[in-house]
């Protein structure tokens, strides 16, 4: 049984004495007993469905169930797709990183943001490593710089401990300029260089 099924109540499963009935025309009908709105269903071979429980008393309607529930469970699947997963990749430095380790990571930093993930950059003091910050922040400053094009910085964290951790998010796409396109029938007018030259050949 699905989810969308287990949260609705319906036909006998409703056991308030009283009901807000809406018809299977889609007319309020007002309150009414629920044993009578169950057979005002039953005498159109639908369904009784509470369609609004948290108000007294509850809003029922005269549907059919199977189609009701299919329609709810396409709304929740809709909804489900609109919503973006955004992944947190993170990337590890130390003080003694080389240039090489350095280049790759930066790929791969730019890599993740491009495709809509956030990057949680680490810089590790190992050690006695943690008085030389300042070497770590030379680092810190270069990547930030190096990766200013693809992401925005989300927020510093500062140092905790013996890290530091910064976050990035993916930068907006900036909006392309459209294309200047010549006006139909128009032509280009002669500089007067290509008419001083034109005259000398005559």
């Amino acid at each position: 049984m699905s989810k969308t099924k287990r949260r609705i109540r319906a036909n006998e499963h409703i056991r308030v004495p009283q009901v807000r009935l809406i018809n299977a025309a889609g007319e309020q009908v007002g309150v009414v007993a629920t044993k009578e709105a169950l057979e005002m269903a039953r005498q159109d071979e639908l369904d009784l469905v509470e369609v609004a429980g948290n108000v007294s008393p509850p809003v029922c309607r005269i549907l059919d169930l199977g189609k009701y529930i299919y329609s709810l469970s396409k709304k929740e699947r809709e909804t489900r797709k609109k919503q973006k997963t955004i992944t947190v990749k993170e990337i590890k430095m130390t003080l003694k990183i080389e240039e090489h380790d350095y280049q790759t990571k930066l790929r791969n930093a730019r890599r993740f943001l491009e495709r809509g993930d956030k990057v949680k950059f680490t810089m590790f003091f190992r050690g006695r490593e943690i008085t030389r910050r300042q070497f770590g922040q030379k680092i810190i400053k270069r990547f930030i710089e190096d990766i200013s094009e693809v992401a925005d910085l989300e927020r510093n964290d500062g140092l905790a401990g013996n890290v530091i951790h910064i976050y990035f998010t993916a930068k907006a796409a900036l909006p392309k300029k459209p294309k200047k396109e010549p006006r139909e029938g128009s032509t280009e007018e002669p500089t007067k260089e290509t008419t001083d030259a034109k005259a000398q050949d005559e």
